[in-house]
Parts: structure tokens; C-alpha cells; sequence
């Protein structure tokens, strides 16, 4: 088969699905292992394979049947597996429909596969029995998510567990689990019976791997494989599996004729049914508090949740899926450099338009991390949960050969960089938006850092990395790369210390020490740089200009931060007191001991309060400014020269370690 494993999405079960007799047609793929022509050999003896196939169908009612013919090249292996419930009649329809429709649609392939809901289907001229193949795949949804997916695909994975216990030794297994909110979920396993129980085990967690990918939160999903396929629905979709050793049902035996004698026993007969009276009337009255008890719990998870998306986190499921790169090209048109939108650390990034219509930013990642696919695969969807109304949100990605791409929501505004550097766009930037970009980056930042699955440590938060939406939010992009690459992998190919000059906090220049504290340190840089529009490393209008983070601490010390201000804003703006707030709460998060600095749950409290008394800060780490370009490498004189005092090394080093091992993430240096 197609040594590329394809998923591929459908929206709606029922919809998709064609009615061929009484079978019912799902999909298949038509191989690559070449073609034959009419009245060849080959086509001769494929012939010959499925005419056995039907043959022993309609002779044996096993369910699983195989048949060759021919030799060396020519030779033909086929195998046909109806559904472990269906009854032999509408295994031997399927099989024959499966055969008529499977010439239609692969016409002169030398393999193919082909799924029906009672059986599968496929041929090759390579051998197939007690071989595994996983792919290629096909996987179907239904696009409706349960309302509460994290309970759902909790039950649903427990029910998956048990029938693949079962399924490995019997090869087929049906079962059922109770869901939340009154739901059923049913579930079916099956893999062909050729195959030991390893290859069957290692095929189902191949395909509960794909369901995770395709159908986390669904109501149903189906995931097919050339060897095995597995379903759940929230309605019964599969009959009940009568044992080939059950014994016959026990014949009944007539009642006896009525008698006018009273029968013996007859006060014993009333005890017995009040009891059960009583068990069952106390058994509906403890059924009954248990549901007021859910419902109320329900209802109080309900407000909860309401909560959290008005504080900005998403808790919607995660939508998530994986492209093929030949898709990708042509949605970039070939990664042309008209569409291309920036390059970063990490890889450029280009403008997309899906066959939907749907407009998408393409990130492709530089080449370099020696992470193996299901690896990548297990990362990105990591990184991929991480929803919040502040963070760029991951639509999926790609893995073939060298290429990896990510998938993101495209932002019409591009980045920050693109307002607040620019003297014409900047003046479109009045306090009020401004104001709420620097809320919006605090709470993205405080969600990776706190709130999050993972503890995510961003690592490179800067103006270009803060993307604006259409109604000028922002939205924080490229947090948890780190995660996706080699520690030595991270820019431009190098194993020393590299970063956005300015933005680099003194202990990870100094050490390669990284904590959270390291991002507030690039926040409070990003502040400065908003509130008075100019670069970190080149502060100043007219002849004199010096970096910010030193022209903001000397005139805070002199009592002039209205120095630091925007003119734009100085000049027609009510809102100074809140300028100076924040240049006040930017100087606090700058400071060179990493303990002084607040957290960013400290730091969005600061925001949304202003009767909160601020702390003094203490004087920030200074930079040595340079005009070249801001994404270099420090050279050792400017790390020796950034922190003179060695005791405030010691304090800093010992401090940010036990923050260090307080992170989920990797913290080496980037």
C-alpha cells in the first residue's frame, strides 16, 4: 500500500456514506505499487483471486477468507473480513459488492484496499498475510463534539482499553460505557485474524493514535486501516455477538392450569414482594438526589467555565489535523516569496489559502531537530491544546521527508513590530489600544506560565512575535517552539547562546539559565517599547539616543518619565497617569535580580488595578547598544560587561535554579 499514512477527514458519517445493496460503501485507496493492463497475466489471476474469495464466501461462514493465484510478479494475494456481528448473508453481500465496486474504482491498480461498514476488502501483488500494514488510513467523524470533552474522552479511552484487551486475543471485541450527560458511547474493535496478538496491539494503538488526532471530542469516530478499524458512536451501530459454543436457549416450559386450592407459601410471596418494593422505591429516591447532585455540580462546572472564558481561555476542543505537503504547496502557491509574510529563528512564514477558502499563516520550520515523526506528532498536538483567546491558535501541521509545517489562524494585522516601530502606522495606536495589547500579551503570558496543561516557557517574546487580529488583539505566536526543536537547533544553526538583542534576560546571556521570570523580563521590555513607540536599542529623538531600558531608569530616578512617553500620546492623551503606571510596572519587571521581578499573575493584577501600590524598582540590567541587527549572537566582551557584581551573579544563579525545576519545559538555553 501507499507508504504515506493519509487521514482523511469526513465530515458527517451518514452523509458520506453510499448505499451499494444491502453494504454500505465507506472508502478506499487504490494503490502505488503500479499498473496492469487488460487481459494480462496478472489481470487474469486477480480475477481468479476474488472469484475464489466469493466462492469460499458463499461456502464457509468463517468471515475471513484469503485466496492466491498466480506466481512471482504476477501473483495476486487477496483477503476479504466481514465484521465480527453481521450475520454470513450480508457478510457474502458485502463481499460481492465489495468486489464489483473495488474494480470499478481502482480499474487496473496492481493493489488496493477498500472499506465497506460490514467488511473490508484488499488485494496486492506483494504477500499480505500475517503481515501488518497500517497504512494507508481512513478516518471518518462526526463533527459534533460532546459537551463535555474532557469527561467524554476520558470514559471513551477507558472503553477503548478494555475492547483492545479483548480484541488482540479474539480479534474482535464490542462493548459499551457509560458518558457523560446520559450518553452511551459504544465502541468496536477488529483486526484481521491472520495477525498475532503483537501485530494486532500494535495496530490498534497506531489507530487509537489517529483517533486522537482526527476525533478528540467527538461523538463518533471511525479510523480504518488495512489491518484493523475501529469505531465508538453515541448510538448502538453494532448486533449482538452470539458465541459459536453458547449453548441453545432453554426451551419454556408452559405454565401450570390455574387451581382454586390457594398455592403454599402465599404470606412467604407477599414479605418477598414488599421488600422489593421497598429496595426499589429507596434504590429511585437515591437515583434521584444523585442526579439534583450532578445537576447542581453541572451547573457550578458551567459557571466555572463561563469564568474562565471571560478571564480569555478557550476551553473548546481541540480541533486538529494533519496536512499532506502537497496540499500545503499549493495553498502557498509553491512557498512563493509574494506570500511570504517574515522570517524568523525558527523558519519563515508564508500566507495560505486552504481549498476551503480558509486563509492560513504556514510556518516552515528551519531543518535541523532530530525528532522522529510520531515524536514531532506527539509535541505539536501538545503545544496544540494550549487554546487561549491570547495565543495564535494551531490549526495542524505536516511531517514528510525533511519538511515540517505548522498550521496557524491567520492574523490580517501581521505583528505588532509592523504598528509600533512605524512612524506613519503608529499614530493609529492611541492609549486605549495600546493599552490593551499590553493586557492581552500579560494574560497569554500568564496562562502559558500558570494556567496552561504544560508550564510553558515562551523564550522569545518580542514585537514580532505578538500578531494583532482584526479588531487589533493581539495574540501571542511561536510560544512552545522550543519544544519542537534540538537544544542547539534553535537559530540559525548554532550552538552558542543566541537571542533577540534587548529582549534577553541577564542570567540566560550570562548562564543559559531560563525561567519564567526570563519572559517577564522580555515583557517588561516589550512595555517600554509600547508605551514609547521606539525600539529597545535605540531610544531617542534628534542626536540623543541611548537603549530604552537606561534612558527609562534615568528618567524615572530624575522624576521625568513622561520622557519615555510616546509624543503621539504625550501630545493628545488623558491617560498619562496610566502611561507612567506602566512604564512603572515595565521597570519592575526589567530588574536585574531575577527574585525582585514579579510574576505575570503579580503583573496582570497590576494592570487591572490601579488603586495597587506599586513596589520601587531597582535598577534594571543595562545593554550596551548596537546598530547592527537585533537577532545576533552576544559577544563575550557585552555578557562580561552586562553584570559586574558577583555576588549579584551567585544571588541571581541560585534563585532562577529553583525556579528552573518548578518548569515542565526544557530549559536550555535558546
Amino acid at each position: 500500500m501507499a507508504s504515506r499514512v493519509s487521514v482523511v477527514i469526513i465530515f458527517s458519517v451518514l452523509v458520506c456514506s453510499i448505499s451499494v445493496g444491502q453494504s454500505t460503501f465507506v472508502s478506499n485507496v487504490c494503490g502505488t505499487n503500479g499498473n496492469y493492463t487488460s487481459n494480462s497475466v496478472y489481470n487474469k489471476n486477480l480475477d481468479s483471486a476474488l472469484a475464489n474469495l466469493s466462492l469460499l464466501a458463499n461456502t464457509s461462514n468463517s468471515g475471513f477468507y484469503n485466496a492466491s493465484a498466480g506466481q512471482d510478479s504476477n501473483r495476486v494475494n487477496a483477503l476479504v473480513l466481514c465484521r465480527g456481528d453481521v450475520q454470513p448473508d450480508i457478510c457474502r453481500s458485502c463481499v460481492e459488492d465489495s468486489i464489483n465496486k473495488l474494480r470499478e474504482l481502482c480499474p487496473n491498480q496492481k493493489e488496493a484496499v477498500e472499506w465497506y461498514d460490514e467488511c473490508m476488502l484488499r488485494y496486492s501483488n506483494d504477500s499480505i498475510l500475517n503481515n501488518l500494514a497500517t497504512k494507508p488510513t481512513r478516518a471518518l467523524l462526526n463533527v459534533k463534539n460532546a459537551s463535555n470533552t474532557v469527561q467524554f474522552n476520558q470514559d471513551l479511552r477507558n472503553l477503548l482499553d478494555d475492547l483492545k484487551g479483548q480484541a488482540i486475543q479474539k480479534k474482535f471485541a464490542t462493548g459499551n460505557v457509560s458518558g457523560p450527560d446520559f450518553l452511551t458511547i459504544y465502541g468496536l474493535m477488529q483486526c484481521t485474524p491472520d495477525l498475532s496478538s503483537t501485530q494486532c496491539s500494535d495496530c490498534f494503538d497506531d489507530a487509537m493514535r489517529d483517533l486522537s488526532f482526527c476525533c478528540s471530542g467527538k461523538i463518533g469516530g471511525h479510523v480504518m486501516k488495512p489491518s484493523c478499524r475501529l469505531r465508538f458512536e453515541v448510538v448502538r451501530f453494532f448486533d449482538e455477538v452470539i458465541p459459536v459454543d453458547a449453548p441453545p436457549p432453554r426451551p419454556q416450559v408452559p405454565p401450570p392450569p390455574p387451581s382454586s386450592v390457594p398455592p403454599p407459601g402465599k404470606d412467604e410471596n407477599t414479605t418477598r414482594t414488599i421488600i422489593i418494593v421497598v429496595v426499589v422505591v429507596g434504590l429511585g429516591i437515591l437515583l434521584l438526589i444523585l442526579f439534583c447532585i450532578y445537576k447542581r455540580k453541572a451547573k457550578h462546572r458551567s459557571a466555572t467555565e463561563k469564568s474562565l472564558n471571560d478571564n480569555g481561555e478557550d476551553i473548546s476542543s481541540v480541533e486538529f489535523l494533519q496536512y499532506d505537503f502537497t496540499t500545503m504547496e499549493v495553498a502557498t502557491d509553491f512557498f512563493s516569496d509574494t506570500n511570504k509574510l517574515g522570517q524568523g529563528g525558527f523558519g519563515a512564514v508564508y500566507k495560505g489559502m486552504l481549498q476551503s477558502g480558509q486563509e492560513v499563516a504556514v510556518k516552515r520550520l528551519s531543518r535541523g531537530s532530530n525528532q522522529g515523526e510520531q515524536e514531532f506528532k506527539n509535541e505539536v498536538s501538545l503545544v496544540a491544546q494550549l487554546q487561549h483567546r491570547n495565543l495564535v491558535r494551531l490549526l495542524g501541521f505536516c511531517y514528510e521527508g525533511t519538511e515540517r509545517l505548522l498550521i496557524y489562524e491567520f492574523m490580517p494585522n501581521a505583528s505588532l513590530d509592523h504598528f509600533i516601530f512605524d512612524s506613519s502606522k503608529r499614530a493609529f495606536l492611541d492609549w486605549k489600544k495600546r493599552y490593551k495589547i499590553i493586557g492581552g500579551v500579560a494574560r497569554g503570558l500568564l496562562y502559558l506560565h500558570e494556567d496552561s496543561r504544560l508550564r510553558i516557557i515562551h523564550r522569545d517574546l518580542k514585537a514580532s512575535n505578538v500578531l494583532l487580529d482584526a479588531d487589533m488583539n493581539p495574540k501571542i505566536a511561536d510560544f512552545g517552539m522550543a519544544r519542537l526543536f534540538d537544544i542547539d537547533e534553535t537559530q540559525a544553526n548554532t550552538s552558542r547562546i543566541v537571542g533577540t538583542y534587548g529582549y534577553m534576560a541577564p542570567e540566560y546571556a550570562m548562564y543559559g539559565q531560563f525561567s519564567v521570570k526570563s519572559d517577564v523580563f522580555s515583557f517588561g521590555i516589550l512595555v517600554l517599547e509600547i508605551v514609547s513607540g521606539q525600539k529597545n536599542n535605540c531610544f531617542g529623538y534628534g542626536e540623543n539616543v541611548e537603549d530604552l531600558a537606561s534612558s527609562a531608569w534615568k528618567n524615572w530616578q530624575e522624576g521625568n518619565a513622561t520622557n519615555i512617553i510616546d509624543p503621539i500620546l504625550r501630545n493628545t492623551s488623558e491617560s498619562v497617569r496610566d502611561m507612567i503606571r506602566c512604564i512603572h510596572i515595565g521597570l519592575l519587571c526589567i530588574q536585574g535580580h531575577v527574585a525582585a521581578r514579579p510574576t505575570m499573575s503579580s503583573v496582570a493584577l497590576m494592570l487591572n488595578s490601579s488603586s495597587l501600590t506599586l513596589g520601587v524598582p531597582s535598577e534594571p540590567a543595562f545593554f550596551v547598544h548596537s546598530s547592527n541587527d537585533p537577532e545576533v549572537s552576544l559577544p563575550e566582551d557585552i555578557i562580561n560587561s552586562m553584570m559586574s557584581d558577583k555576588s549579584s551573579k551567585a544571588k541571581d544563579k541560585s534563585s532562577d535554579h529553583s525556579l528552573e525545576n518548578a518548569s515542565s519545559t526544557d530549559l536550555y538555553p535558546r
